[in-house]
């Protein structure tokens, strides 16, 4: 780690903890900074900031109160869920203190190169798949998985050694609050309408997304999906040198499928029925994670063994198991219906059975029916049971099936199946209506499948 001293008895507040503001405090602390931190949950339901108190770091917590910034801040660390219209939020912006996410604090202290990924969809495989590939046949050092995936970046990069990597997903609300921030390779997975309850407009997502590449250089380097219309012309406003790839032409300098096969430049990596995982997005995932891997020098024996083996990541078109020849698959993560439609095109749907709703946001779910035709079954739970059985019919499914939730949508789901059928769960809602997040719904997918077992 870098020994920076640009917050030496410097008085920084560090607004909402979890794993993010922890971490942030943390480092902040050992670099000689004057920490406030401030968190809405009361003290005694809050272990991290009774964690932090016994480091001897101050904690104010219950509420957020203005008056906190009459305290001469030089600095506010945020935790990215808290959006810029929060009272503390805009008052700091009122009076010109700059506001930052960790992930600017990590670049600043990161003795070793960054790879960056974001994107709308596909950011967790594809930083996952990277960092995969970039421990293929490593002999000094190692690359770490941070950021939007799970590891707070500030604590990854304290630790990291000069001779490692740091694989860092980056989300919307990440790439607001940086200002220095520069990977030595940037990812853009693709660009769609999200999180405009936070953004507003799309064009405030877009450019929040861009902001990846904005201190690139010509040394660096900066993988674009040119499946993306919007991307290419937005290639043309960066220093960086752009490599693109595309599932739909092939491109001179970049990554692309062509026949069946994936190739770099002009040479064939692998077969695209050899990856691990299924999905035309998969496919997408894969060639920008070959982009990185060639770019940092992996042999192209080892990219095909890493990622023929690799089966997905928790929550994300993960396989489970198979139970008298029907494969079952976890997409919990899949909280929008063109996740869900990425998802489906892994699948053949007359030999499919999936699982869907969730949360009611008010939307409807037309754009599903092309990809709806066909499927064998559907079983379907949550506020958006009665919404999707509707749109369910629309595509012509004949066989749809309303239940309470996951766990007894698995044996409905099982009953309709017979042997080489898959059992999809990709809800297309997020999962707040029943559950505190995808992932415990996700595991409650999983919980029901081994009940079959038995």
């Amino acid at each position: 780690m870098k020994h920076i001293k640009t917050y030496e008895n410097e008085k920084v507040l560090v607004l909402g903890l979890a794993k993010s503001g922890y971490s942030a405090a943390e480092l902040l602390n050992d670099l000689g900074a004057l920490v406030t931190v401030n968190d809405g949950k009361p003290f005694e339901e809050n272990p991290e900031a009774q964690g932090l108190l016994e480091q001897g770091i101050r904690v104010i917590t219950g509420s957020h109160p203005i008056e906190l910034l009459d305290e001469d801040f030089s600095l506010m660390v945020k935790n990215p869920g808290i959006p810029y219209d929060n009272p503390l939020v805009a008052k700091a912006e009122e009076l010109h203190i700059p506001i930052l996410t960790e992930v600017e604090l990590a670049y600043q202290v990161a003795e070793c190169p960054i790879v960056g990924i974001t994107g709308t969809n596909g950011k967790t495989t594809t930083t996952t798949m990277i960092g995969l590939l970039l421990n293929q046949e490593r002999k000094a050092g190692k690359a770490h998985l941070a950021g939007n995936i799970g590891f707070p970046a500030s604590a990854v990069a304290s630790k990291a050694q000069a001779e490692d990597d740091i694989v860092m997903e980056l989300s919307s609300f990440q790439l607001m609050g940086v200002e220095a921030f520069k990977p030595q390779i940037a990812v853009i997975t693709n660009i769609y309408e999200a999180h405009l309850d936070y953004h507003k407009t799309r064009k405030n997502y877009v450019a929040a997304k861009w902001a990846i590449q904005e201190n690139m250089t010509e040394e660096n380097y900066l993988v674009l999906n040119w499946n993306s219309e919007e991307l290419q012309v937005m290639s043309k406003n960066t220093r960086a040198q752009v490599v693109p790839f595309s599932t739909k032409e092939k491109v001179a300098n970049g990554a692309y499928l062509f026949e069946g096969d994936l190739y770099y430049k002009e040479e064939k990596i692998m077969a695209a029925d050899e990856l691990g995982v299924p999905g035309a997005h998969n496919i997408e995932n894969a060639l920008a994670a070959i982009v990185v891997a060639k770019l940092k020098g992996v042999s192209t024996e080892a990219i095909r063994q890493a990622l023929s083996t690799f089966h997905g990541v928790p929550h994300r078109t993960q396989y489970v198991d198979t139970i008298e020849g029907r494969k079952f698959y976890n997409d919990s993560k899949a909280t929008n219906s063109l996740a869900t439609e990425m998802a489906l095109s892994g699948f053949d749907n007359d030999k499919l059975i999936l699982l869907a709703g969730g949360l009611d946001r008010g939307n409807g779910f037309d754009e599903l029916i092309p990809s709806l035709e066909g499927i064998k079954a559907i079983i379907l739970f949550g506020e958006t049971k009665d919404k999707l059985a509707e749109t369910a019919k629309r595509a012509g499914i004949e066989t749809v099936i309303l239940t309470s939730n996951v766990e007894t949508a698995v044996p409905l789901a099982y009953e309709q199946s017979e042997a080489g059928d898959s059992i999809l769960l990709s809800p297309a809602n997020a999962s707040w209506d029943q559950y505190p997040n995808f992932e415990i719904r996700g595991d409650k997918f999983m919980q029901a499948v081994k009940q079959l077992e038995k």
